[in-house]
């Protein structure tokens, strides 16, 4: 097989992959319903099965970094989907809450190992120049994946969980074979969270992950809040859907967009140009009163974190390699910030609406990516 050819065929692996894992993890919302009813969950239960696979993926970020350092990108993957297969086979057979958090805990883990050696794999053949296009296909297709999964939750609901999540590892076991049969080229690396612990405090490292946290909070903030505020609007649960998959589609067609923007121009202008777009957006969701509109904000404001995906992961993956972390690592401290922002987002958010109501939480999310703002309009790098 020619370079080119491999290289290829490297990229659509990486896709599959990351489609797979964001299928699962999106896969819960409609089958949330069923499962707070059949094993008679409280909203605290509830919210701890959602949380348990970014949880997962937070514990999982750097030993998944590590793992694919010290042995091979490849190993990674497999690791990965190896460990997503065994989540998947167990949530569609097992029926105790504990059972079912540990699964989508381990889910996480997987997809740390996945991801972290799956974005270096990528890189490794797309090459330097092109990270910021290459990553940012991954990711629209990682959301296009989650724009799938309730429609899997949705048919595992009908016929069953089984079924459903039996045939993803299946298909998670195909993948490893797939992997299995392509090259890896990598130098083994004995660095690890020593390493890590250092090159953390290097100012634009810091600065990447802060760029990859903050849409990540917004995301978790708006995944609790903007649901129940629709309803609230009188939005039943199919426009509630349907504004969600209008926003992952319209997402999924921006990141990689701005990924290429991202290799032009440089990693900054398209994340100043996210920022000032969803600080307004932010903004304006704490206004609208009528359903129709809110849902047209807020299609606007989720599809705005596309602009921030592929370049605050280059920013950040290229910043820890120049300070001499090995790239595999790099990608760990991606998930890292991501899994983070999530679970910040999702559960200070929610408590934070609690509290003060949910225009004061949109004002804080709004706040913080105004003051980023302001520091990037003036930083060069």
């Amino acid at each position: 097989m020619r370079a080119g050819d491999r290289d290829r065929e490297v990229a659509v692996l990486v896709c599959a992959v990351v489609f797979v894992d964001t299928v699962f993890y999106a896969a819960l919302a409609p089958l949330l319903p069923s499962l707070v009813t059949e094993l008679h969950l409280s909203k605290p239960s509830a919210g701890l099965l959602t949380a348990a696979l970014p949880l997962g993926t937070l514990a999982g970020s750097i030993p998944g970094g590590i793992l694919a350092a010290r042995r091979t990108p490849r190993f990674a993957v497999c690791a990965g989907l190896a460990l997503l297969a065994v989540s998947c086979v167990a949530f569609g057979l097992l029926h105790t809450l504990s059972m079912l958090d540990a699964a989508r805990f381990v889910q996480g883990l997987g997809g740390a190992c996945s991801w972290a050696g799956g974005m270096t794999w990528l890189v490794n053949a797309s090459g330097d120049g092109g990270r910021g296009t290459a990553v940012g296909t991954a990711l629209g297709v990682a959301i296009v994946g989650a724009l799938f999964g309730p429609a899997v939750g949705a048919i595992a609901a009908a016929v069953g969980r089984p079924i459903v999540f039996c045939s993803v590892a299946a298909a998670s076991t195909i993948l490893i074979f797939w992997a299995r049969a392509l090259p890896s080229s990598s130098v083994a690396s004995v660095q690890g969270l020593r390493e890590i612990l250092t090159i953390a405090r290097r100012r634009r490292v810091v600065a990447g992950m802060w760029l990859m946290l903050v849409p990540a909070v917004a995301s978790g903030v708006l995944t609790v809040l903007a649901p129940l505020r629709l309803n609230d609007l009188g939005a039943g649960a199919g426009a509630i859907g349907a504004t969600f998959l209008i926003a992952g589609a319209l997402e999924a067609v921006i990141t990689p967009a701005f990924g290429r923007l991202a290799d032009r121009q440089g990693r900054l202008v398209p994340m100043r140009i996210g920022l000032c777009v969803a600080t307004t957006l932010l903004l304006l969701l704490t206004l609208p009163g009528n359903a129709l509109v809110y849902a047209a904000v807020l299609i606007a404001t989720l599809a705005s974190f596309g602009s921030f995906w592929a370049p605050a992961t280059a920013m950040l993956s290229e910043a820890a390699e120049a300070a001499g972390l090995v790239r595999e690592l790099g990608f760990g401290l991606v998930n890292l910030a991501w899994a983070a922002g999530l679970i910040i987002g999702a559960a200070g958010g929610g408590a934070l609406a609690g509290i003060a109501g949910n225009g004061a939480a949109l004002v804080a999310v709004a706040a913080v990516c105004g003051v980023t703002l302001a520091v990037l309009a003036a930083w060069r790098g």
